[in-house]
């Protein structure tokens, strides 16, 4: 099917020069330092980093954005943390963004239990957790940045049927017959990730047995910026504030159960919802579709491989229980940026060996120390068993009382332990 060049012009008047170059239209050689594969959350945010830092990055995204700025809500939003916002703003990403709801406090309950854990931002500065955004609003300030770049390009829709990857250089040959010549190629390309599957790199990891059911919902009562997230047997139900009288929730319940839940009829889901969500915001309503996904965990056995790194989901995928997932990969992002540019003022090779590992260092362990934490109280918080329950509010309870140790999960939920790319501390590379 011939490319709408129609929309992509149309696109372009509303935000700018994206680049974009339509397959059929190109019968070259392109030449670039970087070649990121996949335009989603993870991919245009590096591709952008660098881009505006100086190096020529071409992007190859298989999907077109033909609903870029005129879809509706679709029921899709991300928790942004605090550092990650920071990266936002460093890049130039976060003034495009038309509404952000901020995370003012976060409270976790274990069940019917009255014992809780109450985060407030005050308690660490002005600055909030984090905050909500919806999809659609992240993709279209996503491309309207990108659109200030010269020297990044975006190829959508165009897919790739061969990658090169020689000691000396990398490339790809795209269906369109074009080729691509890189120093460096960097896989944002999902949890299947194929680029990964390429390069003989394994991944480990297991089925929950649940499924993560996504909506929204209107309430009649303001949340005033609070997030909460309760502890139920089946998984997590977590409630994050929206802009307006909304919440997004992230609502865990066993396999067949949430496959049961989402076939219900409307009256009879929301009947289900109102169970779990409580009547604190007053009468509720389900807005836009609803949405499921398995809950699995992954973890590439490496990031990098010659002239590839991965980033995002091609690297790891983890349970939404702390919200994390999109964070987590944002760190590859900041990380994997500054090893690059700092590796190119030093007139060294960018795609080579040492950069490659000095990334893969940097970030493997902090992944899997964050996959693991967020395993085991996806494990631990779904044992019914009263001495666990017993534990766990007393846990909670204690934590509570305690500040230093409070604060270090609020700097956790923040996005601000461990070692800290430029990026994310809110500075330029």
């Amino acid at each position: 099917m011939a490319p709408d060049y129609a929309y992509i012009e149309d696109v372009a008047r509303q935000a700018g020069n994206f680049n974009f170059m339509a397959d059929d239209r190109l019968k070259n050689r392109i030449n670039a330092d970087i070649l990121v594969v996949g335009g989603g959350l993870n991919g245009l945010p590096f591709a952008i980093a660098v881009a505006a830092a100086g190096l020529e990055v071409v992007v190859v995204e298989r999907e077109a954005p033909t609903d870029l700025f005129d879809a509706g809500f679709d029921g899709r939003v991300s928790a942004i943390a605090h550092a990650s916002r920071n990266l936002f703003r460093s890049t130039g990403i976060w003034d495009y963004i038309e509404a952000k709801e901020p995370m003012l406090d976060i409270r976790i309950t274990d069940g019917p239990s009255k014992c809780f854990l109450h985060y407030d931002h005050r308690q660490l500065g002005d600055e909030p957790f984090g905050h909500m955004v919806e999809n659609r609003h992240l993709r279209q300030a996503l491309y309207r940045r990108a659109a200030e770049i010269p020297t990044l390009k975006i190829l959508a829709p165009a897919e790739y049927i061969s990658i090169d990857r020689e000691s000396e250089g990398a490339g790809a040959e795209l269906k369109s017959g074009d080729v691509i010549s890189a120093r460096l190629i960097v896989g944002a390309d999902g949890r299947a990730s194929p680029l990964r599957r390429l390069a003989g790199i394994k991944a480990i990891g297991w089925s929950y047995d649940q499924m993560g059911i996504v909506c929204t919902v209107a309430h009649e009562i303001p949340h005033h910026g609070v997030a909460q997230e309760r502890f139920l047997k089946p998984g997590p139900f977590a409630i994050l504030p929206m802009t307006g009288n909304r919440s997004s929730l992230v609502w865990t319940e066993q396999t067949e159960r949430a496959k049961l839940i989402m076939a219900l009829p409307d009256e009879e889901f929301h009947r289900e919802m109102t169970k779990r969500f409580g009547d604190y915001l007053g009468k509720l309503e389900v807005v836009g579709p609803r949405w499921s996904y398995p809950l699995t965990l992954h973890q590439a056995e490496r990031y990098a491989d010659r002239r590839l790194a991965l980033i995002g989901d091609a690297a790891h995928g983890m349970h939404p229980i702390a919200g994390q997932g999109l964070n987590l990969g944002l760190r590859d992002v900041a990380a994997l940026a500054e090893v690059v540019i700092d590796a190119a003022r030093l007139g060294q090779d960018i795609g080579g060996a040492t950069a490659l590992e000095d990334y893969q260092r940097w970030r493997r362990f902090d992944s899997i120390v964050l996959l693991a934490i967020t395993d085991g109280l996806n494990r631990v918080f779904t044992n019914d068993i009263p001495p666990v329950r017993l534990a766990r509010d007393i846990g909670l309870a204690a934590v509570n009382k305690m500040p230093t140790l409070k604060g270090f999960f609020m700097e956790h939920a923040r996005g601000t332990v461990g070692k800290m790319p430029r990026l994310l501390r809110g500075e330029t590379l």
